[in-house]
């Protein structure tokens, strides 16, 4: 028996890079390339020692995080846009669109040109979602481009940046859909949540019900400074919605949950039987690093509601998914992703003796 488990995408860059990033002022600044190179190497490097048999590049290049690193630096847009606030007091924000036409400055397919040529292991890839990307269509109509000559150009540019991953050999492509519980915090009616399912739907209908088994989402309470944006939220409110989403995989924090039986109770309900749940075992923003022993707890714990052919592990978020989050130390990362690895090896060997 063989628990499929994989990583979500970040990992800490390491303290020099950001300083001199800081030092630089401009994230692509020439003489930064030898660091970016070789911090993805470094990455590489390490998460092939955790024995993890999916990898990523650790987002190294993704300036200035997850969410934005594919339209940072447009000439048609504003640094005024959507606030996400965190628990901790801080606020992210998000570039507003000032003019149309919309369009990526970079595609993700870029990372995997640099990750393959370290990589022994899969590599996957993680893309940002339309629906994030939506946020930055301000509330008035943009003079001689609508909403809709918007949204038409996001769906292709998302579609394109997708088949470029697979193109470049990414095993599995990874959106990330962490505003789905900020939208239910945002909006308690669920409107909002159900206008993003329905977006990102419209994306994945241009895939193949194949395409869509190495397609997965993401979902989680945000993670930022060892603070979270919708923790707050109980699942009950998202799950349900969720898995109307048409994806083979589902990515769901869940060590970081208090009641963590309540949630494996949703999840089994709304689950559908051509969908894999890979549950998080593992909480980057808890500073405790999990033992092997914990990890495997937790997993069997989630088996008795999961049924086995649809269970997978994963990290609860990426870890310091903000590029300039030194809160977690590299090493408190990999020493996670080996507990989660471990643990999810000690979980068959229980599960297959039974």
């Amino acid at each position: 028996m063989t628990i499929p488990t994989e990583p979500i995408g970040s990992i800490p860059r390491p303290v020099k890079l950001i300083e001199v990033i800081a030092e630089a002022g401009d994230h692509g600044d020439p003489k930064l390339e030898p660091l970016y190179e070789e911090a993805v190497r470094d990455t590489i490097k390490q998460f092939e020692a955790t024995g993890s048999p999916v990898i990523t590049d650790g987002e190294q290049r993704k300036y200035h995080n997850f969410w934005t690193y594919c339209v940072h630096g447009l000439h048609n847009t504003a640094p005024d846009g959507f606030k996400i606030p965190f628990s901790a007091g801080h606020v992210r924000r998000m570039p507003r669109l000032t003019a149309g036409p919309f369009h990526y400055k970079v595609y993700a397919d870029r990372y995997l040109d640099v990750a393959k040529r370290y990589a022994h292991m899969s590599l996957k890839q993680a893309v940002i979602s339309p629906s994030a990307l939506s946020l930055m269509y301000p509330a008035e109509d943009i003079p001689g481009y609508s909403r809709q000559d918007f949204i038409d150009d996001l769906l292709r540019e998302h579609e394109t940046e997708i088949r470029r991953c697979f193109e470049k050999g990414a095993c599995k492509v990874q959106i990330d859909f962490t505003e789905g519980r900020l939208a239910v915090k945002l909006d308690p009616s669920g409107d909002l949540l159900a206008s993003f399912i329905g977006l990102n739907n419209l994306a994945l209908s241009r895939f193949s019900p194949e395409e869509r088994q190495r397609i997965g989402v993401h979902t989680c309470p945000g993670g930022d400074l060892d603070s979270t944006h919708s923790a707050d939220v109980d699942y009950s409110d998202l799950l349900p919605s969720l898995f109307e989403l048409r994806v083979g995989n589902f990515y769901i924090a869940l060590a970081g949950e208090k009641d963590r039986e309540r949630v494996l109770k949703i999840i089994r309900q709304y689950l559908k039987p051509d969908q894999r749940a890979f549950l998080g075992v593992v909480s980057p923003i808890d500073p405790h690093v999990d033992t092997p022993e914990e990890v495997r707890d937790r997993v069997l714990e989630a088996a008795k509601y999961i049924p086995l052919e649809q269970l997978g592990t994963t990290d609860d978020c990426g870890f310091s998914p903000f590029s300039d989050d030194t809160s977690t130390t590299r090493e408190t990362a990999f020493a996670k992703i080996r507990a989660r690895v471990e643990g999810t090896r000690l979980a068959e060997e229980v599960l297959g003796n039974r």
